[in-house]
């Protein structure tokens, strides 16, 4: 079959990332279907989705719908009525069957598929595209998969797909130029899934709550690829990178024993490092350090479900700068029970971080008042801190 798969992620703030999930899904068709892959930002402000669909003809179309919103209370903004112009132009120039996929539609698969009219959606990874290819084949039933939903029929977040993350699927240098030229960034995946209960996380949603890992040297292979296609940088888009310690240091070690020589980051959680552990991510190229704090409230982590208290906060920091590695915190202010005891308490103790750039995101707009307003009767100035 021609399978068309589109990329409908548009939002470029902080900064443009690379569709990886579709080349996931390419990697598991690609044996058996015809692939070509759209990308909505390489099309440019010239470029028509009508004429791709037109010309290429497809069978089949995959649209990945990363985003519902922007997550800004600052600056909201929603993409369904974006996606619709998409699906809009798709209908206009194709008679083929519309499968959704993407994170963003996983959150919310019954709501996006009324909103689109879509005849097929995958719940969870995307890899799933082959079943249903191949149950339209055989002229199957393709509703009885576990994750493949009709407009008529919803479906339970399925167990996370059971097969090999080892991505072989190489994209066509048009379709990372966008990413390379705006930023210079590309990304690639160490492992699926997170153990952590974090309160308002979608990560355990998406893609499971069991780890299951990349052999490390098919990650330090996939990350060869990125820097010979002229990647500059690239990003771990892991949910927590140190999550299974042992693992992120066996990632690390075969970073550098294939070679890879750019800079790359990752998310963290700031639990206990193992003796040594920031260090050896440095020596295999790790720049900088993006941990997930939320709050140096005791009383706050424990609702966030953190497994990690303020002391391992500062431990791990600590071992981070003395690796010479960047830093950043992120701080989620205003969670329930949050009050004006445990902001001052966040607050204060962020003044032991040092050497960090920190990001504050308020979860109502009192928090966010407030917070300015505390942060100005102080006058405490942080290097590089920025609010949301």
């Amino acid at each position: 079959m021609k399978v068309l798969l589109i990329s409908a992620n548009t939002l470029t703030t902080p900064y443009p990332v690379y569709p990886l999930g579709l080349d996931y899904v390419a990697d598991a068709i690609a044996a058996d279907h015809e692939i070509k892959i759209v990308d909505i930002n390489n099309l440019g402000e010239h470029g028509s989705l009508g004429k791709e669909i037109g010309d290429y003809s497809p069978d089949i179309i995959g649209i990945s719908l990363r985003n519902i919103d922007s997550a800004d209370s600052a600056n909201r903004k929603g993409f369904i009525s974006e996606y619709r112009q998409y699906v809009k132009a798709i209908r206009e120039y194709s008679q083929a069957p519309l499968v959704l996929g993407g994170s963003g539609f996983t959150l919310f698969p019954a709501e996006v598929m009324e909103a689109l009219g879509a005849e097929y959606g995958i719940i969870g990874e995307g890899e799933r595209f082959a079943l249903l290819l191949k149950a339209m084949e055989k002229q199957e039933d393709p509703s009885r998969i576990p994750g493949i939903m009709t407009l008529a029929e919803e479906k339970a977040i399925p167990d996370p797909f059971d097969r090999s993350f080892a991505l072989n699927y190489v994209p066509d240098i048009s379709r990372t130029k966008y990413y390379l030229k705006n930023g210079g960034m590309l990304n690639l995946q160490t492992k699926r899934g997170c153990t952590f209960r974090c309160i308002y996380c979608t990560y355990p949603r998406i893609e499971g709550s069991n780890l299951r890992f990349i052999p490390p040297e098919d990650a330090a292979n996939n990350a060869l690829r990125l820097q010979n296609s002229g990647a500059k940088y690239f990003f771990v888009i892991d949910s927590v990178f140190n999550s299974d310690y042992s693992h992120s240091i066996k990632v690390a070690r075969a970073f550098k024993n294939a070679g890879v020589s750019i800079p790359w980051g990752a998310f963290f959680a700031p639990t206990n490092p193992p003796e040594g552990y920031f260090r050896i991510m440095a020596d295999a190229g790790l720049s900088h350090v993006e941990f997930g704090t939320e709050s140096l409230s005791g009383n706050m982590l424990k609702t966030y479900k953190k497994p990690f208290g303020a002391k391992h906060i500062f431990n791990a920091h600590k071992a981070a700068i003395e690796a010479g590695l960047f830093v950043a915190h992120y701080f989620l202010l205003g969670g329930p029970g949050e009050d004006e005891d445990s902001l001052n308490e966040t607050l204060s103790n962020i003044a032991m971080l040092n050497k960090s750039v920190f990001f504050f995101f308020a979860l109502c707009e009192f928090i966010r008042i407030l917070l300015f307003m505390t942060l100005q009767w102080k006058r405490v100035r942080y290097q590089g801190l920025r609010a949301y």
